[in-house]
């Protein structure tokens, strides 16, 4: 009975406050997009309207607020406009053409596809200038669909369903009210245990963004860009998700096409002197650095007062590519670096590198980092380079999209001596791809020097990267050189970057800008000339806001970021993961083991692997180990969906915190310090979750 009452409140509080949150994530959307769009209330009022749709209708945001779409057609158009509204609110969807006004009074055919109650009262009305229609009258581009809007409760079951939902899913709300949002999902044997791991990693991190399939009630398939969103009460207690899908399929050829024209531009060196920084919400400005300002003419109040916005800057032809950028930042955290031209305020092009990065979903806070090129040598276009071989990328083994997303960036990066900072979870292979970038560098023929932040005492560190002076210290009884003279001319990867000391950071960051040191208790300055590398798997960015790591350190660092995948997102790569390392080892221990059972393989690509390529090599060698025939064979009462914690529907947040912190502690053989750094958390905070969730050692 407690637990209906628990339920009904959530459910009350969801129906409260989540439209509000959805509001929120649903401006987050369209508000970016180079597409027109308008988002209009039931009788055609516009609520909300796109960067593309002020240029479409040449008036500022302000001028479109409030106004009906038919105030911007020809007087031929009004009954059609007010026909339209009424076919839209009884039938759901509608598309047309209309003859719209522009500023100076010239009429235009714009095509349109118009989608009701995305949310409640509030339609999307998609556009497109027939004279940028590609020659394809009367439609628009076909991945501007619609929006599957939606709220699930803290268990991850269905508790709001709207009509964008009933539209791309098929399935009505009374089909899917109470049941878990896994139902959407191709892969049921595996599809609760995905979604709970995105909704661990939702509660985490406030907010997450996938793409991947998903089914409809008819039991087609389609790609399926996914946004979620924490909602929790002014308590912090966690309520339940806000969520919004749209249909990719089509969009996502077009982004692997971008990425891979991305992946043949021309590579700059990152070494400026001045970088500009803008922090952005939504389309408008709250701040900028004095080299934004400097670089754009403008002064801090235009920026700042709402008057000029992000799109504002934008040279048009380049408003798809910011477009895509802020969807990799709401997936990614942060885009692959591009360069495009900001619009100065004199009207000239300025020729920028840009990062841009979400901060945080809400208040759907954004930071762009760029970088003006206009001093630079002016390089050749780049050739088209040959296809990158297995040897250039040493062991990294796997062909899927998200791999080849990495080695792209890899290409691109390696021959510029610019900072790389790759991110990733644990076992992902973050140090195989530092080892890469080495070997296709002009460095190759030098030394790769590699050091584990993690594993070496705080008190040594210092001594480990910059070496120390006979006499420094008691027991320092002969010279040391540090970890930066050995890479000299070379490669310096620094693993687990997000464990070095607060008060060591300073000294690292000056000798990355003044490229020299001097050793503990020296006083001579030793220059050095050093490609660095750093890798983590924790969110510095958060660290940033604790106080626990540096801002400009993590800017310094973050000149080129690499996001390694985890290998639940690349699952296709499991089967040739699996033989590479069956090959290995069995060669190793000098076996004849060269096939895998069909259905060992429908277990290793079922299983989520939570640690990754490092827990598939480690289950694979032991497989080895146990195999005594031709076949591997392999324990799979460990990969069962059953060997997994049971952690049903009903499971709370509390439930799956304590299941994962004991799984990731058993991995880690009981040590607290490995288990912390895995967790991405400090020991402290570790041991104090730990003793508020009651976990001993005997529970591992």
């Amino acid at each position: 009975m407690q637990a209906v009452c628990a339920q009904k409140v959530r459910d009350q509080w969801l129906e409260k406050n989540g439209p509000r949150e959805l509001e929120l994530l649903f401006r987050a959307i369209v508000y970016h997009p180079s597409v027109p769009i308008l988002v209009t209330d039931a009788e055609g009022k516009s609520q909300d309207a796109s960067a593309g749709a002020r240029r479409l209708f040449g008036v500022p945001r302000e001028q479109l607020l409030g106004k009906r779409v038919d105030e911007f057609t020809a007087e031929s158009a009004k009954e059609e406009v007010q026909r339209l509204w009424t076919v839209l609110n009884e039938v759901g969807h509608h598309d047309g053409t209309l003859p719209v006004l522009g500023p100076d009074g010239s009429t235009r055919q714009v095509a349109y596809s118009a989608k009701a109650h995305v949310l409640p009262v509030r339609h999307v009305m998609a556009l497109q200038d027939q004279a940028d229609a590609s020659g394809t009258p009367g439609r628009t581009p076909s991945w501007v669909q619609d929006y599957a809007m939606f709220l699930l409760d803290a268990d991850g079951d269905i508790a709001v369903w709207y009509d964008g939902a009933v539209r791309i899913y098929g399935y009505q709300a009374a089909e899917v009210m109470g049941r878990s949002l896994a139902v959407v999902s191709p892969h049921q044997p595996t599809a609760k245990v995905i979604l709970l791991e995105d909704l661990y990693r939702t509660t985490m991190a406030g907010h997450l963004g996938t793409e991947r399939l998903h089914k409809r009630k008819d039991g087609s398939q389609f790609w399926a860009n996914t946004i979620l969103m924490a909602l929790r009460d002014s308590d912090g207690k966690l309520q339940g998700f806000a969520g919004a899908v749209r249909d990719f399929t089509e969009r996502h050829e077009l982004d692997e096409k971008l990425l891979r024209q991305r992946a043949r531009a021309r590579t700059v060196e990152l070494e400026a002197s001045d970088v500009a920084v803008v922090t952005g919400e939504f389309d408008q400005i709250p701040d900028a650095n004095d080299a934004f300002l400097k670089m754009t003419g403008y002064s801090r109040q235009e920026l700042t007062e709402g008057r000029i916005h992000w799109s504002d800057l934008t040279a048009p032809e380049y408003s798809a590519a910011d477009e895509f950028a802020h969807e990799e930042g709401l997936r990614f955290g942060a885009c692959t670096p591009y360069e495009r031209q900001l619009v100065a305020k004199n009207g000239t092009l300025i020729p920028v590198r840009v990062v841009i990065a979400t901060l945080k979903l809400a208040p759907f806070r954004w930071i762009a980092v760029v970088q003006d090129l206009r001093d630079r040598q002016r390089l050749e276009r780049a050739e088209e380079s040959e296809p990158a071989t297995a040897e250039n990328f040493g062991e990294i083994v796997g062909s899927s999209l998200a791999l080849q997303r990495v080695q792209r960036q890899v290409e691109m990066v390696a021959p510029t001596d610019a900072n790389v900072l790759i991110l990733g979870e644990t076992g992902t292979g973050k140090e195989l791809v530092a080892r890469a970038i080495h070997r296709l560098s002009p460095r190759c023929d030098r030394t790769f020097i590699t050091l584990n932040c993690a594993a070496i005492p705080t008190g040594l560190l210092e001594s480990e990267l910059f070496g120390y002076e006979r006499g420094a210290f008691t027991g320092a009884l002969t010279q040391k050189l540090g970890r930066f003279e050995l890479a000299h001319k070379g490669t310096l990867f620094l693993d687990e970057v997000g464990d070095i000391p607060l008060d060591l950071q300073p000294k690292l960051l000056r000798a990355l800008q003044e490229k020299s040191f001097e050793r503990l208790g020296g006083t001579k300055t030793i220059p050095i000339d050093v490609r660095l590398i750093a890798a983590t798997n924790r969110d510095l960015a958060a660290m940033m806001g604790d106080k626990l790591f540096r801002s400009d350190l993590y800017y310094r660092l973050k000149v080129f970021p690499i996001t390694t995948p985890a290998l639940r997102d690349r699952t296709e790569d499991i089967p040739v993961l699996a033989r590479h390392f069956m090959a290995k080892y069995a060669e190793k221990m000098n076996r004849v083991i060269d096939t895998i059972s069909l259905e060992t393989m429908r277990a290793l690509m079922a299983w989520p692997w939570p640690g990754n390529i490092r827990e598939l090599e480690n289950f694979i060698e032991r497989s080895v180990i146990l195999s005594r025939g031709p076949t591997l064979r392999v324990p799979l009462e460990e990969i069962h969906r059953d060997s997994m914690p049971a952690l049903a529907g009903s499971a709370t947040l509390e439930q799956v915190e304590r299941e994962h912190i004991t799984r990731v502690l058993r991995e880690s053989n009981g040590v607290v310090t490995t288990a912390a750094t895995r967790l991405g958390l400090h020991r402290t905070t570790l041991n104090a979750m730990m003793r508020k969730l009651g976990i001993t050692r005997k529970d591992l």
